[in-house]
């Protein structure tokens, strides 16, 4: 740990708690000194790979291959979705899969004279004498070639070949450019103490899997094991090293979106969030009275600045103990919830994972009577040092404790509380060196089966964040959970958002945050967003805006930063910041529905709401290496300012025309072209062919911007909770010569909830025009209705 960070994270723990990090790193390393002399032991072991292909054998939906020593097992999951299972080894536990079963999928089985063929519709595995596996898709088109894994002691290595223009996009939380070519990363979620910069591995999410683009096309590859790994991508084969478990994983074959969908069908779909939670999100470590609360409301609501939550930080709690309240500084927070709740604000407060060991402190009382901490080998609950002190922790791979602890959820339920922020749970303990995490022989009950921290580690938030989502549904049916966390693994899309973490306040670290946020969406988290203004450090008013114009069209939209930097209150840079900053609380607001909209397409498709460039064209290899741009749904282009004192910058456009959403202007891709950026705004581009829908208070105002191709928009409502009654409107745009006609087609029956309907054209002058075949009076390209219609018609000058 460098310097930088020691500082950082010693002014965050305080010298009290400095101390007992220094005094738990000591006794960890201890406790670690045999099983890591056990681990080098293992990784001395003669390496074994498969042997000579000896027999296949034909299976439903899939097929046996037994060599000499090893088993392998291909099932096809779907046409174009493959399972991989070699044995010998343990089959994962299904924490990170949503479906396991599966329509059995025709297939073929050939001999070839390289080995076999299992081939369905849509792709072809060729398994070869000495192990090696190559996919192809329907086309015949090679899209990865693997090399026979290897068996060392408990370990196993995997290999792929990479082609010299391949890239590669996920692996979760990186602080890396988009493209991770060119570095090795580790899956190991941790804890970046207080501040991390670019190039800092690893994070607090780390998932195994990665999309692939080549010259021939796009795969997604997803390892079913939790154990520590290295992936190692700097050369021209593929690493993947897991230092246990076994070696299963997934392929899938297709475009980006489509193996996105499939690998979300099979670890889960995000499901469809409360409304307000795509909202703006205010948080700080200052909020440590109801006065403060209330005081902050009065800000917001006296600026004018639209505010949908308030985050409480640690202070609120009785000694930093968890699901604790200060009555002395919260006396009524019930009351406080419920005036904020009246204003359209919620409380979101934040939940740790460490258990104060205190026998006064119920809790910890009721935990120990219910034996459901982590213990260490020989049975004593594991203690590390976190924000109480000495602290005990559930395990949270036991049904009977995700069940105990959402109980206490409850009492927070009844007080208003509408969202909950898990932190701290890699989990995180303060430790002066080494990894701040529990030892590695700490055991956890794993569903039964039994197994140390060194596999349960990374799954230790993704079972967290269950316990949390599934007690929230219990307690509240007629709502929808909203739980943020900082960590988790392949599947937590089920149950919770995320946010960047401890980043550096920087301009770099304003870039980085694109790179990281499309790379948490490639590896199937699309809910996800910086603290603006970044979490450390002192920013100035421009490089503050500059991140929150950008954190504007980003899913989690919330400010946030250490309690020893200033804060992050829009207000707090003066002018003319808080008037720019204020305009674009009011954008984001107005672009409500087709945020809405895009959430509801992810929780159907998987689909992340923000996608690099080349997400709707990947051929176009000028667009791999893009993260300094993104797109947020299929609509808009969005280019922020990443460089200090910037007043214009390079974009790389995808094919197609693209307006401006300032001014109109059309500009045509593929191309890079310059675009200017005053300190009121960052280009923000349309694509053509786009309807996109905007709240204007009492009328949605349907934003049209005609091509020479079809155009299609949705947009989804319903009362933003519960599972009620929705309302689905499908639009298509269709012009021929000077005639534009607008359809617009509804199911469901939530009723329409605007009193107008606006209907606005970009890039054309219109003449007349007829709703529903009346003809009607069209003031500068504008047309107001008090009734949904069925048809518009335009004709053009």
């Amino acid at each position: 740990m460098g310097l930088k960070k020691t500082l950082a994270g010693l002014r965050l723990i305080g010298i009290r708690n400095g101390l007992r990090a220094v005094r738990y790193a000591r006794r960890r390393a201890e406790l670690e000194r045999h099983y890591r002399a056990e681990l080098i032991s293992q990784s001395a072991a003669t390496a074994q790979l498969p042997g000579r292909l000896l027999r296949a054998e034909s299976e439903p939906g899939g097929a046996r291959f037994h060599f000499e020593h090893a088993e392998l097992e291909i099932r096809f999951l779907a046409p174009d979705l493959l399972r991989v299972s070699w044995e010998p080894g343990a089959p994962p536990l299904l924490y990170a899969l949503a479906k396991t079963h599966w329509p059995v999928v025709k297939l073929t089985l050939r001999q070839e004279p390289e080995g076999h063929s299992l081939t369905s519709e849509a792709a072809e595995v060729l398994i070869r004498e000495d192990g090696s596996l190559r996919f192809r898709d329907s086309a015949g088109r090679r899209l990865r070639e693997e090399l026979p894994p290897e068996r060392r002691g408990r370990e196993w290595i995997h290999r792929a070949r990479l082609r010299p223009e391949e890239h590669l996009y996920g692996l979760g939380e990186r602080a890396a450019r988009l493209n991770l070519r060119g570095r090795n990363y580790k899956m190991w979620n941790q804890d970046a103490g207080g501040i991390y910069t670019s190039g800092d591995d690893p994070l607090y999410i780390s998932i195994p899997v990665y999309l692939s683009l080549h010259g021939e096309g796009s795969y997604l590859i997803f390892y079913e094991n939790s154990h520590p790994a290295d992936f190692d991508l700097r050369g021209e084969e593929s690493h993947a090293h897991f230092s246990g478990g076994a070696l299963h994983y997934a392929v899938i074959l297709g475009s980006p979106a489509r193996v996105l969908e499939g690998y979300t069908e099979l670890t889960g779909r995000p499901p469809l969030p409360p409304l307000w939670a795509l909202g703006y999100h205010q948080a700080c470590v200052a909020y440590k009275t109801e006065a403060d609360l209330r005081a902050l409301a009065d800000e917001f609501q006296n600026r004018h600045l639209p505010l949908s939550a308030i985050h409480l930080d640690l202070d609120y709690m009785d000694g930093f103990r968890t699901f604790t309240v200060d009555e002395k500084r919260f006396p009524n927070l019930k009351g406080i919830a419920a005036e904020l709740a009246a204003r359209g604000v919620r409380l979101v407060t934040i939940i740790d994972t460490g258990v104060k060991c205190d026998p006064n402190y119920r809790l910890y009382r009721e935990g120990m009577a219910e034996d459901v901490f982590c213990k260490l080998p020989y049975g004593e609950p594991i203690q590390a040092p976190v924000w109480p002190g000495e602290c005990v922790f559930p395990d949270f791979t036991h049904p009977k404790t995700r069940a105990w602890w959402g109980k206490y959820y409850s009492d927070f339920i009844e007080t208003g509380i509408a969202g909950f922020w898990h932190d701290m749970n890699e989990p995180a303990v303060f430790a002066a060196s080494g990894t701040p995490t529990l030892p590695l022989p700490t055991r956890h009950a794993l569903e039964g089966r039994g197994g140390d921290h060194a596999e349960a580690h990374n799954l230790y938030a993704l079972a967290m964040n269950q316990a949390g989502y599934d007690a929230l549904r219990n307690l509240q049916p007629d709502r929808r959970p909203f739980i943020l966390t900082r960590s988790g693994w392949a599947g937590v899309q089920r149950y919770a958002w995320s946010w960047t973490g401890d980043s550096e306040s920087s301009w770099a670290g304003l870039r980085q945050t694109i790179a990281t946020v499309l790379g948490l969406g490639m590896s199937g988290i699309p809910y996800t967003g910086p603290d603006i203004g970044g979490f450390n450090g002192t920013p100035s008013g421009e490089l503050y805006l500059r991140w929150f114009q950008m954190a504007a069209f980003l899913p989690f939209f919330r400010a946030m930063a250490a309690f020893t930097t200033p804060r992050r209150e829009p207000w707090f840079f003066g002018e003319p910041y808080l008037k720019i900053a204020r305009a674009f609380l009011r954008l984001r607001q107005r672009l409500l529905p087709y945020f809405y909209t895009l959430a509801w397409e992810a929780s159907q498709t998987g689909q992340p709401l923000v996608r690099p460039l080349f997400w709707s064209d990947s051929a176009r290899q000028d667009l791999w290496d893009v993260d300094d741009a993104f797109l947020l749904g299929d609509a808009l282009l969005v280019a922020p300012i990443v460089e200090e004192q910037a007043r214009a910058r390079e974009v790389s456009l995808p094919p197609g025309t693209w307006y401006s959403f300032w001014d109109d202007a059309v500009f045509r891709g593929p191309a890079r072209v310059r675009l200017n950026a005053s300190l009121e705004r960052i280009p923000i581009l349309v694509r053509a062919g786009s309807i996109l829908p905007m709240d204007e208070g009492d009328r949605l105002s349907l934003q049209l911007y005609p091509s020479a191709e079809e155009g299609q928009g949705r947009l989804y409502a319903d009362a933003g909770e519960g599972s009620g009654d929705w309302l689905l409107n499908r639009f298509r745009m269709t012009q021929h010569d000077k005639l534009l006609e607008l359809t617009w087609q509804r199911e469901g029956h939530y009723p329409f909830p605007y009193t107008y309907v606006e209907l606005c054209l970009h890039g054309e002058r219109v003449q007349r025009a007829w709703a529903d075949g009346a003809e009607v009076v069209c003031q500068n390209n504008r047309l107001l209705l008090e009734n949904v219609l069925t048809r518009a018609r335009f004709e053009l000058e």
